[in-house]
């Protein structure tokens, strides 16, 4: 939709151009609009009122709601027996008795425009979940992080458990140990024991991954 003001100075410029001897059509798509939108600003008030569609008065369509139906299908909505339950369920159980108002899509807007499709029924509101807890490292050795995956072996149906310790800052592997059964005894010892880096001292201070 282009404005009164722009509609004008394109006008304007697009005269200018064909007084000066460019085709009409060339001017016109230079400036980006068609000819035939050009002519229909000059037959009608195109240059002068603008654009009247924002303006325009239409008309109710006639299978609109009246007011008192509207009140009905929000009365209805608001009944004890329907007053947890969305349309696409009210609208088949009135159907059920013979009683046909309006389509789900109409009770929807109806109750949208009251307010009343946020969160029908007594059960509490759902709820954001709480973010995720996290650890931050500033530097390395300060947050260890350790998990265990599996490695194949050589008999079938048979699995290593390999046990990772990594350091959160740094991502390098402070220690790497492969045991032939998973046992709480072993989780324990390996994440208690502290990681080696050639051979340096490190702090006890570790955070367990599940």
């Amino acid at each position: 939709m282009i404005g009164l003001e722009d509609r004008q100075s394109l006008a304007h410029d697009i005269h200018t151009a064909h007084k000066a001897g460019a085709r009409l059509r060339l001017a016109c798509e230079t400036a980006g609009i068609d000819v035939r939108t050009l002519q229909r600003w000059n037959a009608g008030a195109g240059l002068v009122s603008g654009d009247g569609r924002p303006h325009a008065v239409r008309p109710q369509p006639a299978h609109a709601l009246s007011a008192a139906e509207r009140a009905e299908v929000l009365r209805l909505a608001n009944e004890p027996r329907f007053a947890d339950m969305p349309p696409a369920r009210i609208v088949p159980m009135l159907a059920d008795e013979g009683v046909y108002l309006a389509s789900e899509s109409t009770f929807a807007r109806v109750l949208r425009e009251h307010g009343q499709t946020t969160h029908r029924g007594r059960a509490k509101a759902p709820r954001s979940g709480r973010p995720p807890t996290t650890h931050i490292a500033g530097a390395a050795r300060e947050v260890w992080c350790w998990d265990m995956t599996y490695l194949p072996a050589e008999v079938a149906g048979q699995w290593f458990y390999l046990y990772l310790i990594l350091d959160l800052y740094s991502h390098a592997l402070r220690r790497s140990v492969k045991f032939f059964v998973q046992h709480l005894h072993l989780t324990t010892t390996i994440i208690l024991r502290p990681p080696v880096d050639n051979g340096a001292a490190h702090s006890t201070r570790l955070w367990t991954a599940a």
